[in-house]
Parts: structure tokens; sequence; C-alpha cells
């Protein structure tokens, strides 16, 4: 591969402070994933130089995502939105390529990866952990999250206030979604609790309106998103700065590719398109 080679910048301060201070996803054909007009999805760094990369399909860099996941991914009127569909666009661009994505249950991602022959690269909310990064490589992350647990408004039950002691309970369920850093989480902190699994967190959300759960636990940010939006009637009653850091999933068979998105993510925070992809997803 001939690309030339930057040296990593690390998080820019702006969006650290930003990423601290907020509070990882259903199967379809692969969808090409253009940008929506005058979105900040398209780099503004110089191409790399042509090389010749490891790809599903030849020109075309294809992530794997589960696009219920805002706001870094989700699915409106058709069209890939959301922080991580805009990251993905602009290293495609950055790279030459066209950039789509393809439909897959979030604990379905890395197993996909390893297994190679749907996607090129995983990019949906994905959380660094240790037993990941068994199975798959990760880029340099992008984005750093927390955890937190909603639960209804009118629950006089768990409150912000006894809500670490209230929530382990044998009494209480809480719904997450399979194989998310969330779910592993209320298994560490909650551990008397029961657990109620949904390949989709909006799922989550849903169960615990339905009375099917009395809490969801996930990633802050999209706690947050959800709650600002169809979830108004839940409210965060518990917050925990677990400081994960979302990076793209890569196959250790393709140490070039996993090169490339490096490049591309050191380049598009040098010039300051992944700070202005927060801003324009985080508001």
């Amino acid at each position: 591969m001939n690309i030339t080679r930057r040296q990593f910048v690390p998080l820019a301060a702006g969006a650290a402070a930003a990423m601290f201070g907020l509070a990882g996803c259903g199967n379809e054909s692969a969808t090409t994933g253009s940008a929506p007009a005058g979105s900040a999805g398209s780099a503004s760094a110089e191409p790399a130089s042509d090389g010749e990369l490891t790809l599903l399909t030849a020109g075309t860099l294809t992530f794997a995502t589960s696009p219920d996941y805002p706001p870094f991914e989700n699915l409106v009127d058709g069209e890939y939105v959301g922080l991580d569909m805009d990251l993905g666009r602009a290293i495609a661009d950055y790279l030459g390529l066209e950039c789509e994505y393809t439909n897959i249950d979030f604990d379905g991602i890395v197993p996909a990866i390893v297994a190679g022959g749907q996607a090129d690269a995983g990019l949906s909310g994905i959380s660094i952990t240790p037993e990941r990064e068994d199975q798959v490589d990760f880029s340099e992350p992008y984005y750093i999250d927390n955890q937190a647990v909603a639960v209804m408004s009118d629950n006089t039950a768990i409150t912000e206030d006894n809500a670490t002691e209230a929530l382990n309970s044998e009494n209480v369920t809480i719904a997450v979604q399979s194989g998310s850093t969330g779910a592993d989480h209320a298994a560490e902190f909650f551990p008397n609790a029961e657990q109620l699994p949904f390949p989709n967190f909006t799922d989550a959300f849903a169960a615990v309106q339905a009375g099917q759960a009395d809490a969801v636990c996930g990633n802050s940010a999209v706690v947050e998103q959800m709650l600002a939006g169809a979830y108004s009637d839940e409210h965060v009653v518990y917050s925990s700065a677990t400081g994960e850091e979302y990076a793209i999933a890569v196959s250790k068979d393709n140490p070039d590719l996993l090169a490339a998105i490096n490049e591309a993510i050191a380049a598009l925070q040098e010039d300051g398109t992944i700070d202005e992809l927060i801003a324009a997803n985080m508001g």
C-alpha cells in the first residue's frame, strides 16, 4: 500500500471536552450511504495517495452498522444519519473510496468482521474492550462516552438518590442492548437485577414504557438523545464516568486497511472535521 503516513493527532481539546461532558445497535441488504446535502461529512483534508487495499468491493469501503443508536447511527427516511455515518463517509472520501453501509444487529458486528464476507469494518458506536480486542483490531478512538440508566419519570421507587442500591435488586429488570457495554455495566454493577436484552436499543426504551422493564442501561450520549426525543417521559437516575472509547473495528487480517483508516482519522482530527461532525450531531 502506498499512502502518505501522518502522525496520529490526539483528540482535539474541544472535542474531548465535549465528549467528557456528554455523560455501542435489524438486518438489511447493503445500501449506499451518500452524504446529505450540506452535511459536514466531506473531508477537507488532502486525499491519500492511491494504494491497494483489500476490500469487499473494489473502490468501496463497506461498514457494518446497526442504525438504531442515535446520535451515532440511525435510519431516517432511508438515509443513514448520525456522527458515525458522517464519519464513515468522511473517511471513505479521504481515501478516495465510495462509502456503503450494511445493517447487522449490534452483537453480530464483531463476529461478522472476524468471519469476513459482509463488511470491511464495523462502525456502530463500538467501545474498545479487551474482549473485543481479542477478536478484532481497533482504529484510534474518535469519541469518548459514559454509561447511564433511565427509568420512567413517575417511578418513585428508583430515584437519583437511591439508584445505586435500588437498581441492584432481584425485583428490578434492566433492559439492555445485546452484546453492548451497557449490558456489561449492568451485569457488573447491578448483578442482582434481571437483564432483559434486545437486539435494538430502541426496543429497550420501549420495554420500559410498556412495563416490561424497570430501567434501561446504555451509553450516556444515546440515552440522552432518546430522552430528548420519543422517550421524554423517562429520565436519568444514574450515570457513571466509564470513559469508553469508540473506535472502528477491522479484521486482524487486514492491517493495511487499519493503517489507512487511522491515517484518515488523524487527518480529519487535524483539520477539524471530526470536531465539526461532533458539533453537528451532538447538538
